[in-house]
């Protein structure tokens, strides 16, 4: 179906990039075989860098008239095999790509390049006194490009929502070479078919995003932070409900069980607080008045106690609240150094059913008796679970790990949930697609790759079922 790279595709690569852009050694092309999906691999027959729309969209027009497959790919960060190149071909690497082209504080619009480290991003605007809020786990390390291709969310979307609330401009490649323009400093705009909010969440099936113009917001001047302990997770859960129907709307409500938090411990080498408890809230406010975040600090207190909170702890100072914080942001690494071979489900409910989700998922750990982590995002219904192989035998691991994986979105879809919620389908779910939407649904996606992609050759084997 695909063509290979060959020496004549190697010499218009190396006259596009030049030599040093255009990677062929087995190591270098090794980093490129992988994202953070344990254990899923494919090696690319070749990594190209670029560093200009131009030469996107070169590639892009030459790929397609050879029927080359092209994987872009941002900082390689992914948890769904999205940036894997399945089918060989080119790696199309924007990590280069990594300026800060403009923040137009009369607009309150930031216009970044794809490769931008998302935190990079955060700083730049919070020395301006300006804010953006989403917030992936992985901010750190994780490129603004990726987050565009995959929605990406993080603890704050509960409050501020997640990527797409914040995208009003997109500049893009599309398979053809074509380079699109789409909206730009607006905060209104109905002009035709939203086509900037079918490329966000498309995880580069439909088109390469090389700029992005994203709305900012004044940054709150007062944050206050809770951590919560409770005996068991229902009390945790009703909290969430308690809270919510008081019409106050944090700004994240994270939950941990405590498996997670001792797994913390080890991987942080330290006794974290209340770790007694059996579950715990972790609880973001903020606002602008000192007094009005401290009225809703004593209230959000009120409600947790009221819901058999055993402890709350209280951090209205940066050190103090990044104590709170690092054993949530160090959960993901903690798990992998508990077990390196690990499965990870982004499963979404309505936030009213998680508990009714735990409650299954503990069954399904006592049936196949293998662990089974929870964590996530209570305020959203956003549950990671994480099944981990320990010393288990690989076959049947293998073997396995379908089976779970399947029950947990079945569980999830009773449930009126999704298979997924920030991750994206990628390679890991595409053969679940038809079971969460439907085969009139799977239809309409399949019409539209087709009209972006007839040749199929940008980043094939994700989202769309074989």
């Amino acid at each position: 179906m695909y063509a290979k790279v060959d020496h004549e595709v190697l010499e218009f690569l190396t006259g596009l990039f030049g030599k040093d852009r255009v990677l062929l050694d087995p190591d270098l092309l090794e980093m490129y075989a992988h994202d953070e999906v344990p254990g899923l691999k494919a090696r690319p027959e070749v990594v190209v860098r670029a560093t200009t729309v131009q030469q996107i969209s070169k590639v892009m027009k030459f790929a397609n008239e050879k029927r080359i497959p092209v994987t872009p790919r941002g900082a390689g960060y992914g948890l769904s095999g999205g940036a894997v190149p399945v089918c060989g071909g080119i790696v199309l690497s924007l990590e280069k790509m990594d300026r800060i082209l403009e923040i137009d504080k009369k607009n309150l619009m930031i216009t970044v390049e794809p490769g931008v480290i998302t935190s990079k991003i955060h700083e730049a605007v919070e020395r301006e006194g300006l804010f953006y809020p989403p917030d992936p786990a992985s901010l750190d390390s994780c490129s603004i490009g990726g987050n565009v291709a995959e929605c990406a969310g993080g603890p704050r979307a509960v409050k501020y929502g997640v990527t797409k609330d914040y995208v009003c401009g997109l500049e893009a490649v599309l398979p053809s070479g074509q380079v699109i323009q789409l909206g730009g400093k607006l905060v209104k705009n109905v002009t035709g078919y939203d086509l900037i909010g079918l490329l966000i969440g498309s995880e580069g099936t439909l088109a390469i995003i090389t700029k992005i113009i994203l709305r900012l917001i004044p940054l709150p001047r007062v944050t206050i932070d809770l951590l919560v302990a409770f005996n068991e997770f229902q009390g945790a859960a009703d909290t969430v409900s308690a809270i919510i129907k008081r019409q106050i709307l944090p700004t994240s409500i994270e939950f941990m069980e405590q498996d997670s938090l001792l797994a913390c411990e080890k991987y942080l080498k330290k006794e974290l607080p209340l770790r007694e408890a059996a579950a715990f809230l972790l609880i973001k406010l903020d606002g602008n008045r000192k007094e009005d975040v401290e009225a809703l600090c004593e209230t959000v207190g009120e409600v947790c106690f009221e819901h058999d909170a055993i402890d709350v702890l209280v951090a209205d100072d940066r050190p103090t609240q990044e104590k709170l914080w690092e054993a949530r942001r160090a959960i993901i690494e903690a798990l992998k150094e508990r077990s390196p071979v690990n499965h990870m489900e982004d499963i979404v409910v309505p936030r009213a059913r998680i508990n009714d989700f735990l409650r299954e998922i503990k069954k399904l750990q006592e049936r196949y008796e293998y662990p089974i982590i929870c964590f996530g995002h209570s305020g959203d219904g956003n549950v990671h679970v994480n099944i981990l192989k320990e010393d288990y035998p690989e076959d049947k691991w293998k073997e396995i790990i379908p089976k779970i994986s399947g029950e947990i979105f079945d569980i999830a879809l009773a449930l009126g949930g999704q298979i997924t919620g920030e991750h994206g389908v990628g390679a890991t779910r595409s053969k679940y697609l038809e079971k969460a939407v439907g085969p009139k649904i799977l239809k309409l996606f399949r019409g539209i790759k087709q009209l972006f992609d007839p040749n199929n050759i940008l980043n094939p084997g994700k989202i769309l079922p074989d």
